[in-house]
């Protein structure tokens, strides 16, 4: 076998950051007891940032891009992964200050693989993504806090995102009514599709924030963040629940204490970065039992590698449905 891999390389001058597809050798791989070898990855809107250099994603360089994988253990020194395991990656700093999942192979810390569950293979994984893994997190989050369908309908916004998509497909199969927000209205088709109820356009969550108003969903699933998760927030119902794991439209949050103190809303965060082993285990163990692939046959496309630097830019755009599964071995 070669000891030269494809991938992503960012790397950064006195004129800017820059990605390009390169190759390098397995030398120049990072520190880890597990070497795999990749065969898919996604686009996160993580990876966005990361590549465009809009936000200081990246904090080492040079440093391959992308925040996850799936592929098989090519040689490990961790009794828990023998060679051909099929497993999967998500966060652990990969594509921030550890290679990521942009190349044809990683070698990572034992401790941050997850068997791939049998429902699933590399390209099923990576359908599912960070995003879908996120969702997972999220809608473990409600139910650990007491949400359950007959308490009334969630919220799910940035639905036609991967995070919303997946959301919206487990919520729905799990039985909750869900309402998706989004700001591209041409896409009710889709987001019916995937089990929303009702749709509603994001614009009635981007106004100006009261400290309360009429009670609308008994709990929401946010990846937006800034005046939309305050606009969430003051109409979520007596004791209900919002689960926050995105920013697409800012880091501020311009709210008031009322929802908290007066309805008992609670707002949860949702890390899935570092989020302990068990909990990731449990995350994809209920994504094989609790999310119906099938449903986003029309939602997911493929792409290259190289297709990976032409997208990044259109996810930060909003223009980009659902998943994107990258084969990075083309």
């Amino acid at each position: 076998m070669s000891d030269k891999f494809r991938c992503i390389l960012i790397t950064k001058s006195e004129s800017g950051q820059t990605a390009a597809i390169t190759e390098l050798h397995d030398s120049d791989l990072a520190e880890g007891d597990v070497t795999v070898g990749v065969t898919h990855s996604t686009l996160n809107y993580k990876d966005g940032l990361a590549i465009t250099g809009a936000a200081p994603v990246v904090r080492k360089f040079p440093l391959i891009a992308g925040i996850d994988f799936a592929g098989y253990v090519l040689c490990s020194a961790d009794e828990r992964f023998l060679p051909g395991d099929a497993v999967v990656a998500n966060g652990w700093g990969m594509g921030e200050t550890h290679h990521g999942g942009y190349a044809t192979r990683a070698r990572v810390k034992g401790e941050w693989l997850v068997p791939l569950p049998r429902t699933f293979g590399p390209s099923e994984a990576m359908a599912i993504g960070t995003a879908g893994y996120t969702s997972m997190l999220a809608v473990m989050k409600l139910e650990d806090l007491g949400l359950t369908p007959d308490k009334g309908p969630i919220l799910v916004t940035g639905a036609a995102g991967g995070v919303g998509s997946v959301a919206i497909a487990i919520l729905s199969k799990l039985g909750y009514r869900v309402i998706a927000a989004t700001g591209r209205m041409n896409e009710g088709a889709y987001l019916r599709g995937l089990g929303a109820t009702d749709v509603i356009d994001r614009a009635e969550l981007s106004g100006d924030v009261r400290p309360l108003a009429k009670e609308r969903w008994a709990g929401a699933i946010d990846s937006v963040g800034s005046k939309t998760l305050a606009n969430v927030l003051a109409a979520t119902s007596y004791g209900g629940v919002v689960a926050a794991c995105g920013l697409a439209q800012g880091m501020d949050l311009p709210t008031f204490v009322a929802p908290f103190i007066l309805r008992g809303v609670t707002l949860a965060g949702i890390d899935s970065v570092q989020c302990p082993r068990p909990r990731r285990v449990q995350a994809w163990e209920r994504l094989a039992r609790d999310l119906d692939l099938a449903k986003f046959g029309p939602a997911i496309t493929t792409a290259r590698l190289s297709d990976v630097l032409t997208l990044a830019p259109q996810i930060l755009k909003g223009q980009v449905r659902g998943r994107v599964v990258v084969n990075v071995g083309t």
